[in-house]
């Protein structure tokens, strides 16, 4: 873009040049005044307009991403919809969730696609949204509001699904092998709401970890909005880490709990200062070759949100952990020569194949929080021969960013409705299927699928939603079927929502 940039530069400047030397030779110049000007304006007019498309829009609309990428998860409500919901084409779903277990367990996210509760995810969402208005909610202006809605909205469930702790947590709504066999509504769902839990003989620190910081991470954003909602989230939090520290055992023999309790930790000492936690903390082990952030790995965003203490606090007892936080940069850095990062050409963060943008985004997150620690502080480090400055850090997640919103190979924005190119043909049942507003009868399960392998565009928009992305080749096929590029899901928006608030300013430092 550069080289295209001095190229059309050099020669706007050409053929001014030329203009003015033939001027005086050109039988129509001297003439005729009126038409020598004419000339000379349309030259000029054409470099300033080719100048203008080789520099492109250095800055997008970061305002505008994140008041979509916040609204988006109005799509994603399962419950019963309030009156101010602005996404009409959903309706209220699932409303006997919990009725299975003799409990109400309505409300909450449908993570992605598909029509299931899953508490991992949803409990992940939760903080990175939390996160995301503790660090930049006055950044967020007249979306403030709306980003503590979204952050209620998933808290509201999520003491319900932890207010039978320590005999049970929910962790989870809907059988997903049944879901993912239907292509149907949720306002039509007719699978099993399976409900499951984890409990001291079956249990899950993993979750119970995860579901802690989320709601300690809560407690935080409502502590001056609502004191009396802030104080239960925090009661929840501390109740249903002292589950997963008693109880300790993996709910899943593919996730492992290490992380989560350390995330979860870290959030109840952000939320109360209590040193017992910290304490916690430095009893924890931890994989110190991370270099991924995402709902299932939380280590290097604890370590970041714990580095916080050392930069802006200059509490030299947390040290530790901004020196592993810097080494989880120095893993990401493309110069620095402990990088294990990949890039596609385009400049994009490449971790895995499927949903691939939920690495982007979470890594984005920590890379612009970083940031923000170390203007504070003036603080740098070095990988290896490589300063790093908060600037570093910064601009590589302006520019993951920048990718997401259309300045890449495509000039395709993966936000749908946001830029002139965007996804259209979205994994998404909702978006995919006609609203109950416009077809109200019932959609079976499998006459759901006829939606799925149309041609057509979706028919319901989902504002602001943020797909898995392009391939490592920055290549994307707009296909509904190609679920993990085309698939949005809450996990993917969360942390972009702290990025957007973060670049909407002019300033990135405070």
């Amino acid at each position: 873009m550069l080289l295209l940039f001095l190229y059309i530069k050099a020669m706007g400047l050409a053929l001014l040049a030329v203009y003015f030397i033939a001027s005086p030779f050109w039988p129509m110049a001297s003439p005729k005044p009126g038409l020598s000007f004419f000339f000379f304006f349309s030259f000029f007019s054409l470099f300033i307009l080719l100048l203008r498309g080789a520099e492109g829009n250095p800055n997008p609309n970061y305002g505008e991403a994140l008041a979509k990428s916040i609204l988006f998860f109005q799509g994603q409500r399962s419950g019963r919809l309030p009156p101010d919901q602005k996404i009409k084409w959903r309706a209220d779903s699932a409303l006997t969730d919990g009725s299975s277990a003799n409990v109400n367990l309505t409300g909450g996210y449908y993570d992605a696609g598909d029509n299931v509760k899953f508490g991992f995810p949803m409990a992940f969402t939760t903080t990175m949204l939390s996160w995301s208005v503790v660090e930049y909610g006055k950044r967020m202006g007249s979306q403030l509001p709306a980003a503590r809605a979204a952050v209620r909205w998933a808290t509201d469930y999520l003491l319900l699904a932890t207010a039978a702790v320590p005999s049970r947590l929910y962790a989870g709504v809907g059988d997903p092998n049944a879901d993912h066999s239907c292509w149907e509504r949720p306002e039509d769902m007719d699978t099993p709401r399976t409900v499951y839990w984890v409990s001291p003989e079956k249990p899950g620190s993993d979750i119970a970890g995860e579901t802690a910081a989320a709601l300690a991470a809560a407690s935080v954003v409502f502590r001056t909005a609502d004191r009396s909602y802030s104080s239960r989230l925090l009661a929840a939090a501390k109740n249903v880490m002292a589950f997963a520290v008693k109880y300790e055992g993996k709910y899943s023999d593919s996730l492992g709990g290490a992380d989560e309790l350390l995330w979860g930790a870290s959030w109840l000492l952000r939320a109360t200062n209590d040193a017992s936690y910290f304490n916690y903390l430095k009893s924890l082990e931890a994989d110190d070759q991370v270099d991924i952030f995402s709902w299932d790995n939380k280590f290097a965003g604890a370590r970041v949100l714990l580095a916080r203490k050392a930069l802006i606090e200059e509490d030299q007892a947390y040290d530790a952990f901004r020196v592993q936080a810097e080494e989880f940069m120095c893993r990401i850095l493309p110069n620095s020569p402990s990088s294990s990062t990949q890039y596609t050409p385009g400049g994009l963060i490449f971790k895995l194949s499927s949903s691939n943008l939920q690495y982007v985004t979470s890594i984005s997150f920590l890379l612009s929080t970083c940031a923000k620690f170390m203007a504070s502080s003036n603080h740098t480090f070095k990988c290896g021969n490589l300063l790093v400055t908060s600037s570093t850090l910064r601009n590589l997640a302006k520019k993951q960013v920048d990718y997401i919103l259309g300045q890449n190979p495509l000039n395709m924005s993966y936000m749908v409705a946001f830029g002139a190119q965007f996804p259209k043909k979205i994994h998404h049942r909702g978006s995919s299927l006609p609203s109950k507003a416009s077809r109200p009868n019932h959609i079976g399960c499998q006459d759901g699928f006829q939606y799925l392998n149309t041609d057509n565009p979706n028919p319901n928009i989902l504002i602001g939603a943020v797909v898995g992305g392009p391939n490592q080749n920055d290549a994307f096929s707009d296909d509904r079927n190609n679920y993990a590029g085309s698939e949005p899901a809450t996990y993917i928006n969360a942390p972009l929502v702290g990025s957007l608030a973060y670049f909407s300013g002019s300033d990135y430092k405070d």
